[in-house]
């Protein structure tokens, strides 16, 4: 017999052992997987079982086996050139640690470190304040703060064809009809910015050609460009400087490394943190274009949050 697809909400109270009034207090206050089909609320069955994985507080202690000491360093979250040639050296200069990266963009990194799964988080996530990055975000996700340190600062923009062909200027140029580009997906930080940027705009989504268009990296969005298929992307000024692209300016962002405390001190950990006051990696940032290191390697203090805790 085929196993359903949804459940009902009976059917949840009994899988999670509650009465189905909980069920109710469950879906609005943490987040329990649900939707309303004829106005009834129906429960994907995969993700309500994630969602019981991902919320269990005694669940046997995965991260005793996580030890970045243990020859494995894992990074996860937003793609990043720059980044990517840093976890290369890191792994030529430590060859008794392997540094291993999913590209999971930001809100998958900070995920990530929640369930365990990596000892560093790569994120952008600007806030609602269009000040800060990725305080709020980790706050809503972890039960502690991580710590904070900055990778880079860099440049986030458009990527266009070189000389700029179709003249786009700023967001509001993407509704026009001439035009077409292409997204990066929920959960990165460059597709919030994005967002943001429409948000504030006299635009709509729906008037933008290609918006459900997903590129997977920043690279692969200006790939999209070279080939003729976008007149635009969100992405960082790197990839225009590899890509020989033009660029339309929109911000300057902190990328940012986020590490639960517990695992802060160990050695695998500080070994890749000890790249960041290296000249090698000013040398690194100098073969790309758009990065700023000035923050680089410094802790970036919350004011939410107690700086005597680490």
């Amino acid at each position: 017999m085929t196993e359903p697809k949804f459940i009902t909400t009976r059917e949840v109270a009994e899988l999670l052992k509650v009465n189905e009034k909980m069920v109710y207090t469950l879906i609005h206050e943490k987040g329990l997987p649900a939707t309303k089909i004829t106005g009834k609320w129906m429960f994907p069955k995969r993700l309500v079982e994630e969602w019981l994985e991902v919320n269990m507080i005694n669940a046997p202690a995965q991260a005793a086996a996580l030890s970045s000491d243990s020859g494995r360093l894992l990074l996860a979250g937003s793609d990043d050139p720059f980044f990517q040639k840093v976890l290369s050296y890191f792994n030529h200069k430590y060859s008794d640690v392997t540094a291993f990266f999913a590209n999971v963009g930001s809100m998958g990194g900070i995920k990530c470190l929640r369930r365990g799964l990596c000892h560093i988080g790569v994120c952008h996530l600007l806030q609602d304040d269009r000040e800060e990055y990725n305080f709020d975000f980790a706050s809503r996700e972890l039960d502690k703060s991580p710590v904070f340190i900055n990778f880079s600062r860099r440049q986030q923009g458009f990527l266009v064809a070189p000389g700029n062909p179709k003249a786009i200027t700023s967001v509001a140029d993407f509704a026009r009809g001439d035009v077409t580009i292409v997204n990066r997906p929920l959960g990165t930080g460059t597709r919030l910015l994005l967002d943001y940027e429409i948000a504030k705009s006299d635009i709509g989504t729906g008037q933008i050609k290609g918006y459900d268009k997903e590129a997977a990296r920043h690279i692969d969005a200006g790939l999209e460009i070279v080939a003729g298929r976008a007149d635009a992307a969100p992405a960082i000024r790197a990839v225009a400087g590899m890509l020989e692209l033009d660029f339309v300016p929109l911000r300057w962002e902190r990328f940012d490394l986020l590490v639960s405390r517990e695992r802060f001190f160990e050695r695998g950990i500080q070994n890749f943190l000890s790249i960041l006051q290296e000249k090698e990696f000013g040398q690194m940032a100098g073969s790309f274009v758009g990065y700023d290191t000035s923050l680089s390697g410094k802790m970036i203090f919350d004011d939410n949050f107690n700086r005597s805790e680490l």
